[in-house]
C-alpha cells in the first residue's frame, strides 16, 4: 500500500520492466488487506477497492497490472467488475481467488472470455505465499538483482529505499520487545532488492545520505506506529565511521522527538567495528545516552573476551551473531560462546538477543541458557512498515511446535 515510503512512479510503464501495480478487488476488508500484504512481500505497489464502483473511479490514475478478484456471495459482484474492465479496455491480467472446482469460478473464466480479458487461472483458496507467487510469477521482474551495486544517490533521490521492521521478541514472555528497522530497495526493474546489492562501503560518500535517511525514516515510521498502535523500541544500524564527526552526532541527537511515548532510538553497531574503535564507542555511547540514544553491539561471536575488564560500559545491548545461534541446540561449541557473551552482559548490566532463531529447538536452548530476547524466521519475516502497523504487537506470539 502507498503511504509510508512510497515509490516513484514513472509516466510510462513497461510491463515486467517497472514495479508491477496490483489492485486486490474484494468485499471483506481483513481478506484484502492479507492480500495487499502478500503481493507487497512480492515486490508488487498495491491498492484495494471494495466494489465496482471503487475500482472504475481508480483505474484511469492507478493503471494496475494485475487484479485480484474475490468470488465471494452469488457473483453479481465479479460479473459486474469483469464487464466494467471490458468497457474500460483494461488489458491487463485479472487473478481470481476461489474454489477452483466451484460454478462461479467457470461462470467468471467463461465471461472473461466471453469479454475478451486475460484470466489467470483459479488460485484455489486456502493458499500459501509460493501458490501467490507461482500464480503471478509473469508479472514478476525476470532479471536477476543488479551488479555491480545500484547507485544508493541515484536510489535516494528516485525514492526507492524503505525501511522494513523484524520483530524482536522477549524470550520469557514471547511479547513483542521492539523491531529492527532493516533497509530495503524496491527498485523499478528488479523489484524489492536485498542491501547487499546496493549498501556502499562505509566510507562512500553516498554512505551519508543512505544514514541520513535511515534515521529520518525510522523516526517517521515511529512516529506512524504511535498513531497506529501505540509506541515501538526501534532499533537502526549505523556504521561507527558516521559517529566520528561530532557534528552528525549532535545533528542525530537533535532530532529525537519530544512526545512523552518515545522510549529511545537504539543504534545497532558492528561488533567488528566497535572493538577496533573501542574508545570511540564508548565516548559517543557516552554523549548520546542523555539525549535517548543508546548502543547495541551487533553480530557479537567469539571475540567477546575483547570486551571484558572495562572500566565502564555504556552499552545497553548484545546481540549475539546468527551463526552461533543456529543450531546451538546441539552444538556445545555455541552454546559456551553464547554463555559468554550472556555472563559478559550480566556483569555489565546488558540485555542479550540471540539472532537467527529459525526453530523451536534452538528457542527452547536460548531460553534456557537465559537471553533476554530473541528475532528471526521462526517469530516472523522483516515487514514493510504499513503491514507491521497491521501486525498484532501486543498479544504473545505463538512459538510453532
Amino acid at each position: 500500500m502507498q503511504s509510508l515510503g512510497d515509490v516513484a512512479r514513472p509516466a510510462t510503464f513497461g510491463r515486467r520492466r517497472l514495479t508491477p501495480r496490483a489492485c486486490v478487488a474484494e468485499r471483506k476488508r481483513h481478506i484484502r488487506t492479507f492480500l495487499a500484504d502478500s503481493l507487497e512481500e512480492l515486490g508488487f505497489v498495491t491498492f484495494e477497492c471494495a466494489d465496482v464502483a471503487d475500482l472504475k473511479s481508480a483505474l484511469p490514475a492507478q493503471t494496475p497490472d494485475l487484479i485480484v478478484l474475490g468470488l465471494a456471495n452469488d457473483g453479481s459482484d465479479a460479473a459486474a467488475i469483469l464487464e466494467m474492465l471490458a468497457a474500460e479496455q483494461f488489458d491487463g491480467s485479472i487473478l481470481p481467488i476461489g474454489r477452483r472446482d466451484s460454478l462461479l469460478a467457470t461462470a467468471v473464466s467463461q465471461l472473461a472470455a466471453e469479454l475478451g480479458l486475460s484470466l489467470l487461472p483459479v488460485l484455489p483458496t486456502p493458499f500459501g505465499a509460493e501458490s501467490l507467487r507461482n500464480s503471478v510469477a509473469l508479472l514478476l521482474p525476470s532479471e536477476a538483482p543488479p551488479s555491480p551495486p545500484v547507485d544508493v544517490a541515484e536510489a535516494l533521490k528516485a525514492g526507492w529505499l524503505e525501511l522494513w521492521y523484524q520483530r524482536k521478541i522477549d524470550v520469557r514472555t514471547l511479547m513483542p520487545r521492539g523491531a529492527e528497522a532493516l533497509i530495503r530497495m524496491r527498485h523499478p526493474a528488479w523489484g524489492v532488492v536485498p542491501p547487499a546489492s546496493f549498501i556502499p562501503d562505509a566510507n562512500d560518500r553516498g554512505f551519508r545520505g543512505l544514514s541520513d535517511f535511515v534515521i529520518g525514516r525510522a523516526l517517521d515510521d515511529w512516529r506512524y506506529f504511535v498513531e497506529q498502535n501505540g509506541p515501538v523500541d526501534i532499533s537502526i544500524n549505523l556504521p561507527i565511521a558516521l559517529l566520528e564527526d561530532r557534528q552528525i552526532v549532535r545533528d542525530l541527537c537533535a532530532q529525537m522527538p519530544a512526545h512523552p511515548a518515545f522510549g529511545g532510538l537504539l543504534i545497532e553497531l558492528k561488533s567488528t567495528e566497535v572493538i577496533d574503535n573501542l574508545d570511540l564507542a564508548i565516548d559517543v555511547a557516552k554523549q548520546i545516552r542523555f539525549h535517548n540514544i543508546a548502543i547495541s553491539i551487533d553480530d557479537l561471536g567469539p571475540e567477546w573476551p575483547s570486551l571484558m575488564g572495562r572500566r565502564t560500559f555504556p552499552f545497553v545491548e548484545l546481540k549475539v551473531d546468527r551463526q552461533f545461534v543456529s543450531g546451538c541446540a546441539d552444538d556445545r561449541l555455541k552454546q559456551t560462546i553464547c554463555r559468554g557473551i550472556i555472563d559478559l552482559a550480566d556483569g555489565y548490566g546488558a540485555r542479550t538477543v540471540a539472532e537467527g532463531i529459525e526453530t523451536r529447538a534452538d528457542f527452547l536452548a536460548v531460553h534456557e541458557m537465559g537471553f533476554d530476547s530473541a528475532q528471526g524466521f521462526l517469530f516472523g519475516r522483516a515487514m514493510a512498515a504499513r503491514k507491521f502497523a497491521r501486525s498484532t504487537l501486543t498479544r504473545p506470539i505463538l512459538v510453532p511446535g
